[in-house]
This record gives C-alpha cells, sequence and structure tokens, in this order.
C-alpha cells in the first residue's frame, strides 16, 4: 500500500490502463458470461472501459472474442470453418485431416445400451476411444471408464476403476461409465457461455471455440462425463485420425472441457462408434430410439433395463441391462 500511496495521479493513471490491458480473453468472457447471467449490460465489459475505449472499437473486439456460435452460422460459415482447421492442422501439425461440418439426420434420435452380464472388463473399447477420438496420450486421457463391480453393488461409487490384473475376475461383473447424452442435461445448464447442448439427434456436444474452461459442466455431470485439459494434447502425427468432425473428435486444445459424443464423426456417416465396433463380447448396443426395428429398441422392449440415478431427473439415453 505504501509504494501505491507514493505514486502520483499520472503514474496511477498509466498503472491502471496497464494494468486492464492485461485483462485476456478469459477474463473478458467470463465478465460477459456474468452479464448474461444478471442482464447487467455494466458488466459486458468484463475488463474495464480502458481495454475497449470507443463504442466501435467495442464492436469490433466483440466480433473478434464473440464469433457466432456454431449453431447459427451458415453453411457458407460452416465450410469456412471447416477449411480454415484443415489448414490450420497442415500448418501446426504437417497433418492432412478431413474436416466435416455434416448435421444431424433427419428423424434419428441415438441411444446406447451397456450389457452388464456380457462385459468382462478388457477395455478395448477404451483403447479404440482414445484412438478414434484423438484423446492426448500423456495425460492419458480416456472418455470411457470401466469399474469392477461386486455382486450386489450397482453404482460406479463402490466399484473399482483402476484394476490392473488378469480378466474376467469370477464373481465380478464389468460397467462401463461414459457421457450419458441426458435429456434433460445439467452440464448445458451450467455452461455460462452456451459451449454446449444437446443436438436434434441427441448427442450433447461441445464447441471448443466457445469453451473458457470454467469446469462447471464438470461439476455439473452426475455421471463423470467430463474431461479437462490441463495441458496441451499430446497426438503423435501417426496415430492422429484424419476424419475429423468440428463437434467431435477434432484436436482440442488446453484449458478447454471433452467428452463422449458417440463419435459423431462416425455415428452421423451411419456407421457406429469405435467403443461399439470394438468390443469383443457385443456388450455395447448403439442405434436410433426412433426406429422401432432398431437393436436398441429390441433391448429396450425385451431386457431387464435400468438407468443410474433415475431420481435426478437428468433423463439419460444411455441403458444398462441383463441378458
Amino acid at each position: 500500500m505504501g509504494h501505491f500511496k507514493n505514486m502520483d495521479y499520472k503514474k496511477k493513471k498509466k498503472y491502471n490502463r496497464d494494468r486492464s490491458k492485461q485483462c485476456g480473453r478469459r477474463e473478458f468472457l467470463k465478465g460477459t458470461a456474468k452479464a448474461a447471467a444478471i442482464g447487467s449490460t455494466a458488466m459486458v465489459f468484463g475488463c474495464g472501459n480502458g481495454l475497449f475505449g470507443s463504442k466501435d472499437k467495442f464492436a469490433l473486439q466483440w466480433k473478434e472474442y464473440f464469433k457466432k456460435n456454431y449453431r447459427l452460422m451458415t453453411q457458407e460459415e460452416k465450410d469456412e470453418t471447416v477449411q480454415r482447421l484443415e489448414l490450420l492442422a497442415k500448418v501446426k501439425r504437417d497433418a492432412d485431416i478431413q474436416m466435416s461440418s455434416k448435421e444431424p439426420i433427419e428423424g434419428v434420435l441415438f441411444g446406447y445400451a451397456f450389457n452388464v452380464t456380457r462385459c468382462e472388463g478388457f477395455m478395448e473399447c477404451v483403447a479404440a476411444c482414445v484412438k478414434e477420438n484423438n484423446l492426448d496420450r500423456k495425460a492419458h486421457t480416456q472418455y470411457i471408464r470401466i469399474f469392477e463391480m461386486e455382486p450386489g453393488e450397482m453404482t460406479p461409487e463402490s466399484g473399482n476403476g483402476q484394476y490392473f490384473h488378469e480378466v474376467p475376475v469370477e464373481n465380478h461383473f464389468y460397467m462401463g461409465v461414459q457421457c450419458f447424452h441426458c435429456q434433460n442435461a445439467p452440464c448445458v445448464r451450467a455452461c455460462p457461455t452456451k459451449a454446449t447442448w444437446i443436438e436434434p439427434d441427441g448427442i450433447v456436444v461441445v464447441d471448443y471455440d466457445w469453451c473458457i474452461g470454467c469446469r462447471y459442466c464438470m461439476a455439473a455431470c452426475p455421471y463423470y462425463g467430463r474431461r479437462f485439459n490441463w495441458n496441451e494434447p499430446h497426438v503423435p502425427l501417426r496415430e492422429m485420425t484424419k476424419k475429423q468432425h468440428y463437434l467431435g473428435n477434432r484436436m482440442r486444445t488446453r484449458g478447454q472441457m471433452e467428452k463422449c459424443t458417440f463419435c459423431v464423426q462416425r455415428s452421423r456417416q451411419g456407421r457406429l462408434p469405435a467403443c461399439v465396433e470394438a468390443c469383443p463380447t457385443g456388450a455395447r448396443v448403439f442405434g436410433n430410439l426412433l426406429d422401432p426395428k432398431s437393436e436398441i429398441r429390441f433391448v429396450l422392449k425385451h431386457k431387464k433395463v435400468f438407468r443410474l440415478k433415475e431420481a435426478l431427473g437428468t433423463d439419460p439415453k444411455f441403458w444398462y441391462f441383463i441378458d
């Protein structure tokens, strides 16, 4: 405080101006997120008036920081974004990728079912997911977790999610957990920048360009479905999946949230998610809930099914069942 009192008025003014310039994109976004929440225009400037100056200058900065939400983009803007990302991948990583912006298929609502009597804990699903979705190899990021359960246990909290022994173990069963793509998703409500939402085909997606890494969605999710990048994700070029989707397995950066997207880059092309395709025991079922002839509908009609934490009212599109 003594140092500050000894500064004259001009030095104080310059000091405050320099401090305001230090506010970065993240602080700006946090400020505007608060503004949206309380309906106050005074907070929109986030870091203070010194950052922008005139209204015209502010408008330019607004366009720079707040690009149109991906859901509101025209097809031309989507195409331009895809081209930009392909070029960036070539410049930054020398990777020739194929970026898609394919929209939801009309008349499709995706659902997922997991057979706890068939899974034997081999984790081929985890390995396939890591490869397909370009997950960070150094941090060992995984969208899917498999829990080894003892008889009578029914929730992952009571299971062992870090087993390192030969499987399956007698008198145990295995339970997979990932994003449940809830119809009433707590993560969507928690996001202050609306960077996550539910697509018409039921997939809960994240626009990584809008994510500010506040981790509110991670705290809100009751199913351990969200992952945070503490470091710049590392994926060797030779292991990178080149066919990517803007809202799916494109490369993320440090400080962003990510999650299972039912392999949107595959499912919207009529293919199964990588985990379903890789499962050696047929424990995973995926399909269109609106198609009465689909396998997922057969499971829901003829098997004994249940969902985790049903009392929360999240309405997940992920079921467990037994033969």
